[in-house]
């Protein structure tokens, strides 16, 4: 089978496509045919490491957190998926040497591995994993909020998204929409705003506007009940003057800086409870739920891809996923997906 893998840390030239054997699972792993493989930020930045030259955990590694594609084999103690059934895949990667994503035929552990429903596409499969498994543990931090997501759950609760126009965004919007959020988004141009109002936000905004504050207390007066954050540094004083008493800011990255100066006066008289996620480390608890969640969504018709839906797709095949990477380093706008083998 066709296989990338990388043996040092470096730039996307030390991504290598190789022969390997296919293998067959242990007693509690799936071997999955891989369709659609999916790119992330992290696939990048655990392949560019601290800088080139850098130790591996592995003598080499394959890269890929996230994909869709058909399962081929299971261990005798797998039960939830069975040869032949569609699946997408998340945390492929983490971990493991050989797992990953970016080859034809990937062995992960079963637990990793989730039903695709027949009405979505490989690529939303594909899509899904980190991002969306990211936008619905920001969806269910909150104090006053629920813990999971279905049509309702967050009936009556105003949701503010900071960068609604990257995977994560785009996820948060449809999954609050989804169930039953008003929905807020900042973004940085009006071509990001098109995707944002695509994906469903009702709200669209523009986070430079010197009068921004003053916009979104226009939509919630008595403020937003949760923030999904991209960028806590630059963001900070917003969300302190938008957030309501008791509201909740869940923080999935550092965009904009790695240090933030908190107003502990202002923020303990509003009772601010910040949240930051990391989701390799959430526990796979919060991940199955997470899972069950957004499958269900899918069913609903939920969680769309492509430029119409507000996440425009980038396709490379399988030899070319060092362009893939290097698109995604680029930050280009949209979805980044690898197509490894037939359907």
């Amino acid at each position: 089978m066709k296989t990338i893998v990388y043996s040092q840390t470096g730039d996307p030239s030390v991504l290598q496509l190789v022969e390997r054997p296919v293998t067959e699972p242990g007693a509690d792993e799936v071997r999955v045919r891989v369709v659609v493989a999916g790119v992330n930020p992290t696939d990048w930045k655990s392949r560019q490491g601290s800088g080139p030259g850098e130790k591996l955990a592995f003598d080499d590694v394959v890269p890929g957190q996230d994909g869709a594609g058909i399962v081929e084999a299971i261990g005798a103690d797998v039960q939830h998926v069975a040869v032949g059934d569609r699946v997408w895949l998340a945390l492929a990667a983490y971990q493991r040497a050989n797992s990953g994503s970016a080859q034809e035929q990937a062995v992960l552990p079963a637990e990793r591995v989730f039903p695709l429903p027949s009405s979505a596409s490989f690529d939303q499969g594909a899509s899904l994993g980190v991002p969306a498994i990211t936008a619905h543990r920001a969806l269910t931090v909150a104090e006053d909020g629920p813990s999971r997501l279905s049509p309702g759950a967050l009936a009556g609760k105003t949701v503010l998204v900071a960068g609604g126009a990257g995977a994560v965004g785009h996820a948060a919007i449809q999954l609050a929409r989804w169930a039953g959020a008003s929905v807020i988004t900042t973004v940085s141009s009006p071509a990001k705003a098109a995707l944002a109002r695509a994906a469903g936000a009702q709200h669209v905004l523009i986070y430079t506007d010197a009068d921004i504050v003053e916009q979104i207390r226009a939509i919630a007066p008595d403020g937003v009940d949760l923030i999904v954050e991209v960028a806590p540094a630059q963001n900070s004083d917003l969300d302190l003057a938008v957030i309501r008493n008791r509201g909740s800011i869940a923080v999935y990255a550092n965009n904009g800086g790695d240090q933030m100066t908190l107003d502990v006066r202002r923020h303990f008289s509003l009772n601010v409870r910040y949240q930051f996620l990391l989701l390799y480390t959430v526990g796979m608890d919060a991940i199955r739920a997470a899972a069950e969640d957004i499958t269900a969504a899918l069913n609903d018709g939920a969680l769309a891809v492509g430029e119409a839906a507000g996440l425009p797709l980038h396709r490379t095949d399988l030899a070319h996923t060092a362009d893939a990477h290097a698109l995604v380093e680029s930050e280009v706008v949209g979805k980044v997906l690898i197509d490894v083998s037939a359907a």
